[in-house]
């Protein structure tokens, strides 16, 4: 039988990496998409030799026309039913002393590029009526005073565009699952100019903890998964009172208070 195609998406290290050895072991064919061909190359003789196939994209998705690229395999490859949306930077200086040229990049590469992406994926996807597309998002998303500005909002806005997406999708046979890690020993954090040794350890994950916890959340059908989450419920409440506002968010007056 044909084993089914995954794409992932800042596959050559840490979180993407793992995934792409997970799928692995689940029957999955990869497509590994990142900048250095180098460690893709040595990630795809990895995978051959638990059996599976692997097709090497080197693209820096900070920039358009490699978006593209990436964009046509997703929609013209109809073997494909697995889209990691993972590839991403962050920066931990404080954000007013952030240079412009680096926070543009960030947000070409996490909303940008994350969103053609996803879009790409949702229209090949729903157009075969299969597929699942897990958008790698951030705790900070929702507590967004713990990190830096613009990293956090352009997890959130990761976030929002999933639960927008939502019934789109799975109305047409799509699993959509939004993914929101906190601290994870990767090295998005050396890239970022901070040593990850020097945050309170009780407070970093593995990443093969991580991925593992993310793939049972997409198992047990979790639509957004916190994976250091000690009790679900807290998220199932938070998430009912945010859609407790919504009949109220918008009415032809304003509020007696304003009155």
């Amino acid at each position: 039988m044909n084993r089914p195609w995954a794409l992932i998406t800042g596959a050559s290290t840490g979180i993407g990496k793992a995934y792409a050895e997970r799928l692995a072991q689940r029957g999955y064919d990869l497509v590994l998409v990142a900048r250095d061909r180098a460690r893709l190359d040595a990630l795809a003789a990895e995978l051959r030799k638990i059996g599976a196939k692997s097709q090497v994209l080197v693209a820096d998705l900070t920039q358009s026309e490699d978006v593209g690229r990436v964009e046509d395999v997703l929609e013209g490859d109809s073997a494909i039913s697995f889209f990691l949306n993972n590839a991403g930077i962050a920066t931990v200086a404080p954000q007013l002393q952030t240079p412009v040229d680096t926070i543009e990049k960030l947000i070409a590469l996490n909303v940008t590029a994350a969103t053609r992406l996803a879009l790409a994926a949702g229209r090949a996807f729903t157009a075969r009526k299969h597929g699942t597309i897990v958008n790698m998002a951030s705790a900070v998303a929702i507590n967004p005073e713990r990190f830096n500005a613009v990293y956090s909002a352009s997890k959130a806005f990761v976030l929002a565009l999933s639960q927008a997406l939502t019934r789109e999708l799975t109305e047409n046979g799509v699993t959509i699952q939004t993914f929101l890690p906190g601290a994870i020993r990767t090295e998005i954090w050396e890239r970022a100019g901070k040593d990850v040794n020097t945050l309170p350890q009780e407070r970093v994950m593995e990443v093969g903890d991580l991925v593992d916890a993310a793939l049972k959340g997409l198992d047990m059908g979790e639509r957004i998964t916190i994976p250091s989450l000690p009790d679900a419920q807290q998220l199932a409440d938070a998430e009912a009172a945010r859609l407790k506002l919504g009949p109220n968010l918008s009415w032809a007056h304003p509020a007696a208070r304003y009155r």
